[in-house]
Order: C-alpha cells, then structure tokens, then sequence
C-alpha cells in the first residue's frame, strides 16, 4: 500500500511536469484504472485522444490504440508504457494482405476495425468499432463492405444491416475461445440472469445473449439496469469497473478463459516509468499516418 502511494504521487507530479494525461482501457488492470484520468472502450478513448490538448498521452491499453492516438495527434508525444502490449487480432490482418482482397473485390468499400495496425487502416476506407459498426457501415453508400479483420464482428454487422459484408478471417482469441456449453452453464448456474457479451464473440454466444455491447455500452447497461445481478461476457477487466461503478450489484464473469495478457502488462510503476523517460514513445510513419487519419477521422465524423 506504501509503494502505491509513492507512486501515485511521484504520477501526479509527472502529470503535471509532463502536461500529461492517462488515457486506459477498461479492461486494464485496476491499478491502473484508478490512476487513470479517462477510462473507456476504443472509440471513446479515440474521440478523446483527438480532442486533448495534453501534450503528453500515456495510452494504457494496446500497441494499436497507442498508434490511433498518435495518427489523430501528431503533434503529441503518445507513451505506451509495455511496448510488448498488441492485440493478436490486429496482427492476423496485413497490409500486403488488404492490397489483395481489394483488387478481388473492387467494387467494395473497405471498413476497418480500430483493432489493426496503423497500416492496415491506411488501406481503408474507414475505420469502425464495436460501439459504432453497424451505424458506419450503414452509412456507407457501396452495397459491398470488406470487414476487417474481425470475422465475429463481421457476422454481428452482417445481422444488422443490407449490405453484402466480405469478412476477413481474423479474430480476438480471447473472445471467440468463449463455447457454448460454458454459456448454456453459466445460465443453469445462475437462472434468470441477464447476460451481455461482446460483438467479437461467436455467433452462437451472440443467439444465446440478451444483450451485445461494446465494453461502453456495457457500462452504460451496467449503471442504467434494474437487474442486481448481471452476466458479462467479455475480458475480465470490465468487471472491476463495472462493481466498482454499481457496488449494490453482482457482475459475474461468464468464462474463466476471459482473460487477455497483452492488456495486464502495463502497470501503475510502468506508467510512472514511461513519464519520467518518455519512453516507449510510439509514432507512425508520414506516408502511414495520412491515409489512416483519413479513415479515423471519416469514423469520427459520421458517428
């Protein structure tokens, strides 16, 4: 309890010596959490990423969200405090790899999951995420969509709308390992309790929900519902926040399996290391940066 303390206050002192601010992830560790000035799910990170006027942004979440903030922010220094934080997701998509499916479909527009690297969202059209795919693939005036790279949300999209969606076959394997039989046993083992789960789930857990939502909704759900006691279905981070927010409710994580260990590398001494040395500083490259702006800001504009 000590060591927090002196950490939380050398933090403080570096915030403001940095002109700095924390951005986190909910599915950080609580350490984190709590030192954090903004919590949130990807899109709304990425909508305060690019209204900051800190010039400093330590981004605890992931090696792609840390690159979203640099795109939207050139001009900030952008920290990302375990440079070994990715997203497996993000790495089952390519470049080289979207270049191809592009001439296969060149009628189609190509709609981004945030969950991709920096240059992957240079080759698309627009950008999307969990909170607002369906509304940005909606709006778009082709009939064809290429989805990338997530198949689940793919399938999830494709429930809501006309358009012909061309999946990628990429996934977030924390979230498609979650099976049935662990869902209709969480039902038995907890009867008449509602449950939520993610968009990046299989399309087998999302028939089985009551309800889909990004981890932003499930916050919003989580505060606004009458129910005292609630399944969640997504990575176990959210559960912190979700009691700490509604201690007179029980949120039950849905699958042990809900665990990813990319966003439990950084730590509160971490993000105190990152400031005092400006490192890992995370930038992306001119000819990148263009055209992948260009996508996120589409997102941000439509939605």
């Amino acid at each position: 309890m000590q060591d927090r303390m002196v950490l939380n206050k050398r933090l403080l002192e570096l915030k403001e010596k940095r002109k700095a601010v924390i951005l986190a992830h909910n599915y950080q560790l609580p350490e984190v959490q709590d030192a954090a000035d903004y919590l949130g799910d990807s899109f709304e990170l990425s909508r305060i990423a690019a209204q900051s006027t800190a010039e400093v942004i330590v981004f605890c979440g992931v090696h792609f969200m840390a690159e979203v903030a640099a795109i939207l922010g050139p001009e900030k220094t952008v920290l990302l405090p375990d440079i070994l934080a990715g997203c497996p997701m993000a790495d089952m998509a390519s470049a080289e790899g979207m270049r191809e499916m592009k001439k296969q479909y060149p009628n189609a527009a190509v709609a981004t999951y945030v969950n991709s690297s920096a240059a992957v969202k240079a080759e698309s059209d627009i950008c999307v995420t969990s909170a607002n795919a369906v509304a940005v693939v909606n709006s778009l005036e082709t009939d064809e969509i290429i989805f990338v790279p997530d198949q689940n949300l793919a399938d999830y999209v494709a429930r809501h709308t006309e358009k012909h969606i061309i999946p990628w076959a990429g996934c977030c394997p924390i979230h498609h390992r979650v099976s049935l039989e662990e869902v209709l046993a969480a039902r038995k083992k907890h009867p008449g309790v509602p449950l939520m789960v993610h968009p990046e789930c299989r399309p087998e857990i999302i028939d089985e929900a009551d309800h889909v939502y990004s981890t932003g909704g499930m916050i919003r759900f989580g505060r606004e519902t009458d129910h005292p006691k609630i399944l969640v279905g997504t990575e176990m981070g959210l559960i912190y926040r979700l009691q700490k927010e509604n201690p007179e409710k029980e949120f039950c994580l849905l699958s042990q399996g809900l665990v990813c260990p990319d966003m439990k590398y950084i730590t509160l001494e971490k993000v105190v290391r990152a400031l005092e040395t400006l490192q890992p500083c995370i930038t992306v490259p001119k000819h990148i940066r263009g055209p992948a702006a260009r996508a996120l800001e589409r997102m941000l504009a439509t939605v």
